[in-house]
């Protein structure tokens, strides 16, 4: 199913959202939505398994996941590793493997280290920057397993492989990350990625790959100068709509409309989403959701974990029920299976 309407891009959004009312009712919204929504796989099933790695691909492929996401930053040689962060501080163990090789703010950057070299280092658990401790300290333990960085071609090919044994259409969602940083090194991860998925049949809107970014210039660039026919997602934080502190509902309906002009869907953060209320019977979804839909775009949200439900929900189910309702397109999530079994039956 072609999940996407329509192109746009964007401009970015910030707490403005408090200027936007509250969402629909939840019976209405439920109503109007006839597609269960999309179930996709943050960096893998990262709940499970150290994130990005091959094997956290493979569990999130069996549990369900429709889309499974890559962020790409690319290697001194130039090629895609499907890694979050620009450094390596924070999942592998380059300062042991390469402890003369941080550059002098302290951090190890996926860009001063080849293919060859970033095969030598173990993948593990993410960890917090000012404990060394794991960042969710129930997720896989420190010291286990022979996890290790993979590339972009190598994601696809696991992917393409286990549709072909189990007969599914999982598809990539591929982040650019901070491409503006990347180029300043010399590189263009953009044009890497695009000649990476072209490579495996990925080239238009009609192919189960979609492409997303922070960055509101490089959005615009795949599509006018790059060409991309590829679906694109406008991703924002709070900073991404520099709208100003007194904008109002108008202001943000301009902003979606013109983000609508290059990208086919907007990817905010959860606290986007969510009122201020902490009464039961208020609203607590705003109705970004539905100005979106209303300029064209689709709207997947990130990141759905069960370890940090918001304190205006009692249970992940019930955040994964009134999200459902409220319409959201796509879950960006940490456990596809959790999200999955709390969605009505698919109907796509």
């Amino acid at each position: 199913m072609s999940h996407f309407i329509r192109t746009n891009l964007s401009v970015p959004i910030t707490l403005m959202l408090l200027f936007i009312g509250i969402s629909t009712s939840t019976a209405s919204r439920a109503a109007e939505t006839d597609a269960t929504p999309l179930v996709i796989a943050h960096r893998g099933a990262s709940g499970y398994l150290p994130e990005h790695t091959l094997p956290a691909v493979a569990l999130a492929h069996g549990l369900g996941a429709d889309f499974i996401e890559q962020d790409i930053l690319l290697s001194k040689d130039n090629e895609p590793i499907v890694i979050h962060d620009r450094f390596l501080d924070y999942v592998t163990n380059v300062a042991q493997v390469f402890p003369n090789r941080k550059r002098s703010d302290g951090h190890y950057y996926v860009a001063d280290f080849t293919l060859v070299e970033l095969r030598n280092l173990r993948v593990h658990e993410r960890t917090n920057p000012a404990t060394s401790r794991l960042q969710f300290p129930a997720r896989f333990p420190l010291d286990k397993g022979n996890f290790t960085l993979a590339t972009l071609a190598e994601h696809i090919e696991l992917i393409q492989g286990l549709n072909h044994t189990t007969g599914r259409n999982v598809g990539l969602l591929v982040e650019i990350k901070d491409p503006a940083w990347q180029r300043e090194q010399g590189q263009d991860p953009s044009r890497v990625v695009l000649e990476t998925l072209k490579k495996y049949d990925y080239k238009t809107r009609d192919d189960n790959a979609i492409l997303q970014c922070f960055d509101v210039n490089e959005v615009r660039r795949l599509r006018t100068e790059l060409h991309t026919d590829l679906r694109l997602i406008q991703l924002m934080n709070e900073q991404t709509l520099k709208l100003p502190a007194d904008a109002g509902r108008a202001q943000l309906i301009a902003a979606l409309e013109k983000i609508a002009t290059h990208a086919d869907g907007i990817g905010p953060s959860l606290e986007m989403l969510l009122t201020k209320s902490r009464i039961p019977d208020d609203p607590q979804i705003t109705d970004l959701i539905d100005l979106a839909h209303d300029a064209g775009l689709e709207v997947y949200c990130y990141t759905f974990r069960s370890e940090t439900v918001p304190p205006q929900f009692a249970t992940f189910a019930e955040l994964v029920e009134a999200f459902t309702a409220a319409g959201l397109d796509g879950f960006i999530t940490d456990y596809a299976d959790k999200v999955r079994e709390h969605l009505p039956a698919p109907v796509r």
